[in-house]
Formats: C-alpha cells, structure tokens, sequence
C-alpha cells in the first residue's frame, strides 16, 4: 500500500479493530490509521522496573509482579470482594478488587499477574486495593505492556488499555513507515537537532526511555507550533500583499500638541505603544496590532493619539466597545482629551434618541465626524462612512468575528488597533493573537498605588464590613461581588439577591446600596452602574458583570464573596475595578477552598499585583483551555503542546516560519510550495 493510501486508509482495516471498534474510534474523531497513530498518551508508566514483595513501599504507586497462589470470592450484598493472594520469589500479596464481580473468572493458580497500584496496611497484612492489573501470558514478555515504560491512553466508553496498546503496537510496527511522511525539510531538522518524525511518533507510543521520549516529544511539539505559526504569518502576508490602507500624514506636530493638553506625563510603555502606532499608520500597510496592557494601565490614551493622527490625516475612525456604559465612560474620556485640539467626537449606542441617530448617521456619511464612539449600533448596515481609516476596537472576542470584519472589508482597508485589559502570557498571545503586532503596557500612570489584596476567613467578616463603613462615611465606596457559574445560575443569582437585602437592612442601613446582575435588564443595569459613577450609590452589590465596566476612582474597597469560585486572572481583572484614583485601595477575598490549588490562588493574589505574572500563574494552574474568555471552551490549542511551558521550542518555530513566509512573493503567498502544502494539510487540526 502507498504512503497515500495507507495515511487515508480506514481504521478498520488495521489488525485488531475491525469494523465495530472502528465506530468507537469515530465517537473520538479517528477515522484512520494516521489518526490513530496521533493518538498520544496521556502519561507514562515506568513498568520496566518490578518491585520484589519485600521492598513494596506504603501508600505509593508500584509496579510489582507475582504468581497467583490463591484465589477467594467473598458475596457480600452490596459489595462483593474479590480477593487474591500473589507470591514472589520473597513474599505474598494480598489484592483485593471490590464490587467487581466478573473478575473472578479471569485469575487461576499459577497465573503470572502484574499490578500497579497503592499499598497499604489491612489488618497487619500488605494490600493493594482495585489496582490496574495484567495477566502475563509467556508469549507475551516483549509485548506492549509489561517490561518496559508503559504508555497509558485517554479511553473513551469501548476502549480499554490493553487492546489500545495492542493496537498501537500493530499500527506502529506494520503501518508506520508507510503512513507518515516526513515533510519537515531536512535543513530544518538538521539545524534544530530534531528526531525524525516517524521515530518520533514511535517513540511516543513506545519508548526506549524517558530521554528519548523527551526528544520524541519535542519534535511532536515542533509540528503543532510550526504548522500554527505558518498558518499565521502566511494569514498576515495575504492581507499586507493584498490589501491597502491610507498611510497618515500627522506626526510630529501631532504628538507635541498631544503632549501639551495631557494633565499627566505618558508612561514609557505608553510613548513606546505610540512610537509603534506613529509607525504602522505611517504605512500604506494596514496596521493590524494589539495593545495588551493591565487593567489601569492607560491604554484610551494612546488610542487616543491614533485618533488625533486619523483627524489630522482627514480620515474617521470608529471606536468600537462591547458595552454602553463603557462606551459613554471611554466618550468622556476621549472629549477631555481631543476636544481642545479641535477634534469633534460623537457617540452611538442603542440608546441614542431617533431623531440624534439620524443627524448621526448623515453627518458620518459626509464625514462630518471624525471620531465615532459605539457599541454593537455602528454595525448596522445603514451606518456608513466617507473615509474610514482607523478601527479600534475594545476586547475584541466580545464580539463576533463577522461583526469585526464588516467595518475592514472596505477599500482602502482601515488600519485596526485591538486593545485588551486582559494580560495573557507572552507565549500564549503569539496564538490567541498570533497574526496582530503586539505592544505591550506594563507601567500604572503616576499617582496610582498598588491594591492591598488580602485572603479572609468569615470569622473577620464583621470587622472588614466595619472597616469599609469607616472609609464609606470619609466619601468613599464599595463593591460587593458574588461569583455566578453557569450551571447553577438560578441559585447562585438567588443568592446574591438574598445576601444584598441582607446587606441593605442589617449590615450597611445607614448606606445606599445598588444591586447589579446579568438578568436585570440592560437598560435598569446601566442605570443603577450610572447612579454609582454619579456617587449615589455607597455600595454597588454586583456579579461579574462588572469585570469590564465602569471607570469610578471613588470606588477604592472591593469584597469578592466565594472567591475560590473565581479564576485567578478574572479576580485580577475584577479587582481591577478599584485602586483607579489616587487614594489607596483594599481588595478582600472571602474564600474557603478545599483544594490545594483553591488556597494556592487566593495566596497569589495577595502577593501579586502585575496582571502578565498572574496570568502566567494561571496558565500553569488551569492549563490553556477555558482562560480569559479568549477562548470558552476546555480544549486546549494543541494535543501535546503547552505555549507556556513549551516557549523555546515555541520561539524556535515561530522564528523558522517567519523566517520562511517572508521569502516568499505575491505568487507563493497564493500558491505556496506543494511541501508546505502537504505539510499543513496533513498535521492533525485540534485548533
């Protein structure tokens, strides 16, 4: 059979699944012999190495092997015990399976039986409770599973350890070289000391030892982070060599103007985002950059500069926001701004009055506004523009890709700007983000102290609400944050409505409270967040929905209630709706995790304060599935690669991708090398 055949080649076809097991396989999307051959494990298991009866050590994972000597079933009602005692050449061991009956048929005297499992002390005698087990068979001791590190699969309902390993076996030995073709060029290989790609796959399954498997892994890695980024870089070729935008002509004069009407000084990290800026809408390039920066950190102001650059060039541009309130704080903030430089700024939601919508819509049609502020309403199909130059967007997943690409596909293409308070590892957003230019904002402007972050236990709870009445009566306010998880929305919403009329009479009479949540409706949601931006309200009792949400520098106290309930990086973020002004600000956690990793986060917040360390913590504690709402579902990017922990191998991709995309011409971009082709379509697609 051809390489070609065999890559396609049904999975039933393969010794040992047939055309019933092959269905079970389809349920985890393998189709064919390639597919299955990706099909990596989950770990490893060192079982080359048994442990004689007499050195078995407590309450750790073992391997060990012995005779059966005896066997004895025990009917217990509600929980049949199978008991059996095993031998060596030192000692006995008694296993013991629970509330498994059907295993008694399998074990005889004189079977040979490997086990892995916990021992642990039963009535002055050694046992292990419900381990993995192994009947050793004497043709089978060069097999897949004894006597050597042992690879473990995910399993799905059908699937079972022993017959996958055999599988595997079989696929590895006879279809290998015949179904996996290694279309790395030899150069890269070469250069980066990199195994060959089916030894690799070969050495996952099946390895000689860790060291290899390291290797092997390595290389496995490699692709995913290759074929990712060449995608990527080969994405942002297609619009730089396809597309057009006009390049502004405002520059110097622009900045020092800017300069003279700030009440501040810019942060380095702020004069550095608009160098950047300065030079991609200088370009006839379109600009298609990210400005990352921490909660605080002043991004609006450098959006800002863009906005002054766009006027003084006789282009419009939109500044697109998820939300109205957001939409009329960042409205009032770019008018202090621009407005004593002459720039006119309008601002369009939903709420806009008909007849104001209207005049609106005429007026950016003749291209009478320069700067357009809005929601989700700028993407109506009556919205048009004169000469729209630059887009800039606010936490851009909040929005649909479709929605996004509207306002682009014009000629000439505007130049984009997405800004996200979001910190995301470095490494992670070369994928989340990969095909924008990235700048990144560190630096809290002068004035701002950091959060006093403190983890509290209910006992202190009556002293920290006497605390915050202290600092309510001086003029300052509060937030009050109740956790709401999907699944038991009802009640945890019920809750906070509990606990907030609990609040209002017994604990803060003497205050005005205010109580937000995501089923009020907008319009009283917006109202209530208004009256608390106008100091009418004392204590905004909130859920989330106050993670991006209104800029109040009087707002200096914050509980988070339940806050083992919360991800790390969104309690930074939610904690980040205080320590705005320039008074000092406390954030308390109330908080009893179980788990370890619970306790763990609680105690880095109180000890962190810069949002890209935390967000690198809670890669490392959640993985890269379900995190800062870039991406909502549990699947990670990759099968085997981690952006974070896998970073050099990852910058060493990125590096040759780039290094290889931007040798190629307009012709190549649209029909690359047949290679590179192959190569892309036959990696494994889990992003």
């Amino acid at each position: 059979m051809n390489a070609a055949g065999t890559e396609t080649a049904e999975l039933r076809y393969l010794k040992g699944v047939g055309p019933k097991r092959s269905l079970v396989f389809q349920k985890i999307g393998i189709h064919t012999i390639r597919d299955i051959l990706y099909l990596f494990p989950r770990r490893y298991e060192d079982r080359s190495n048994f442990v004689s009866f007499d050195k078995l050590p407590i309450g750790e994972p073992v391997t060990c092997r012995g005779e059966v000597l005896d066997v004895k079933f025990k009917p217990i009602r509600g929980m049949p015990i199978l008991e059996v005692l095993l031998g060596d050449d030192v000692g006995t061991l008694r296993v013991a399976w629970f509330n498994q009956p059907y295993l008694r048929k399998l074990f005889l005297p004189g079977q040979q039986l490997i086990l892995y499992g916990k021992v642990e002390f039963f009535q002055k005698y050694l046992q292990m409770a419900n381990p993995e087990f192994e009947l050793v068979e004497p043709s089978q001791e060069d097999s897949a599973h004894i006597g050597r590190i042992t690879p473990i699969y995910p399993l799905t309902e059908g699937l079972f350890q022993r017959s996958l390993r055999t599988i595997l076996k079989e696929a590895v030995e006879h279809q290998l070289g015949q179904a996996i073709v290694d279309l790395l060029p030899l150069d890269v290989r070469t250069r980066l000391n990199l195994m060959p790609l089916d030894e690799a796959i070969r050495q996952m399954h099946f390895p000689v030892s860790f060291a290899i498997l390291e290797q092997a892994r390595r290389r496995i890695v490699f692709d995913e982070f290759y074929s990712f980024e060449l995608q990527l870089f080969l994405k942002v070729k297609t619009i730089k060599s396809q597309f057009q935008a006009s390049a502004f002509t405002a520059k110097g004069a622009a900045m020092d103007d800017f300069k003279n009407v700030l009440p501040f000084s810019l942060t380095p990290s702020q004069e550095k985002a608009i160098q950047d800026l300065v030079r991609d809408l200088g370009q006839t390039v379109p600009m298609n950059r990210l400005l990352q920066g921490d909660v605080g950190s002043g991004k609006t102001v450098v959006a800002a500069f863009a906005f002054l650059m766009a006027e003084r060039s006789g282009m419009q541009s939109v500044f697109l926001i998820p939300t109205e309130i957001l939409a009329e704080q960042h409205y009032r903030t770019l008018t202090k701004l621009l407005e004593p430089l002459g720039v006119h700024i309008e601002l369009l939601t939903k709420s806009i009055e008909p007849e104001k919508r209207a005049r609106l819509i005429a007026e950016l049609k003749q291209g009478k506004i320069p700067v357009i502020v809005g929601t989700h309403a700028i993407l109506q199909d009556d919205v048009q523009f004169q000469k729209l130059g630059l887009i800039v967007i606010d936490e851009q997943h909040k929005f649909g890709v479709h929605q996004r690409n509207q306002l682009l596909l014009r000629t000439p293409r505007p130049h984009q700007l997405v800004m996200t308070a979001t910190p995301i590892p470095r490494t992670l957003a070369l994928t989340v983000y990969g095909d924008l230019d990235l700048s990144i904002m560190k630096e809290l402007p002068k004035g701002r102290q950091p959060i006093k972050t403190y983890w509290i236990t209910r006992k202190k709870q009556s002293e920290v609400f006497e605390h915050i009445a202290s600092r309510i009566k001086k003029g300052e306010q509060a937030y009050i944050v109740f956790p709401i998880i999907e699944e038991t929305e009802k009640a945890d919403i019920l809750a906070a409505k509990k606990e907030y009329e609990r609040l209002k009479k017994s604990v803060f009479p003497n205050f005005k409270l205010g109580l937000v949540h995501g089923k009020i409706d907008r319009e009283t949601r917006e109202t209530v967040m208004r009256a608390f931006s106008r100091k009418e309200i004392d204590i905004l009792v909130a859920t989330s929905v106050i993670e991006v949400g209104v800029d109040q520098p009087n707002a200096t106290m914050m509980i988070i209630e339940n806050a083992e309930r919360f991800g790390l990086a969104q309690l930074h973020q939610l904690r980040g709706r205080i320590g705005r002004g320039s008074l000092e600000s406390e954030c308390f956690l109330f908080g009893e995790p179980c788990t370890e990793e619970g306790k763990m986060r609680l105690r880095l917040l109180t000890k962190l304060t810069d949002g890209f360390q935390i967000a690198d913590e809670d890669l490392k504690l959640r993985g890269q599935g379900d995190l800062w709402g870039v991406r909502q579902s549990g699947d990670a990017f990759f099968r085997l690669a981690h952006p974070v922990l896998d970073e050099p191998i990852l910058l060493e991709a990125r590096k040759e991708a780039q290094a290889l995309v931007s040798g190629f011409s307009g012709d190549w971009i649209k029909n690359p090398p047949l290679w590179l082709q192959k190569y892309l379509e036959q990696m494994p697609k889990n992003y």
